[in-house]
């Protein structure tokens, strides 16, 4: 069993950044690839990015791509979103979530991840 808990998530204006982290524990954390989701009300969960168990590999999805970073620290089993210039459509609950994975995989589909955080609310306004 593998516990989740993000943290970091609030309200910042358009433009602004945040960084969110998700604290491991319960598992090896670095055998576990980390993927990070979003939720907005009303909308289907949304692939964010994903880290390899070593952070040699990471993935991003279209809408984030050269906004968002992934990172993890494997020595303080957390894994990390840098969010900058954020928008107001980036408004929506962010998840972690890990998947039990072979060294430089990473997964952008949600069913491939079998432990989740319970999420952290970002709020972007315009």
């Amino acid at each position: 069993q593998v516990q989740l808990v993000e943290s970091g998530g609030g309200l910042v204006e358009a433009g602004g950044s945040l960084r969110l982290s998700c604290a491991a524990s319960g598992r090896t954390f670095s055998n576990y690839a980390m993927g990070w989701f979003r939720q907005a009300p009303g909308k289907e969960r949304e692939f964010v990015a994903a880290i390899s168990r070593s952070g040699s590999r990471t993935s991003y999805g279209d809408s984030v791509k050269g906004r968002f970073t992934i990172a993890r620290d494997n020595a303080k089993n957390t894994a990390y979103l840098q969010m900058n210039s954020l928008k107001p459509e980036d408004t929506a609950v962010y998840y972690c979530a890990a998947a039990f994975s072979g060294s430089y995989a990473v997964h952008s589909n949600g069913y491939e991840y079998k432990y989740w955080g319970q999420g952290t609310q970002v709020t972007v306004s315009s």
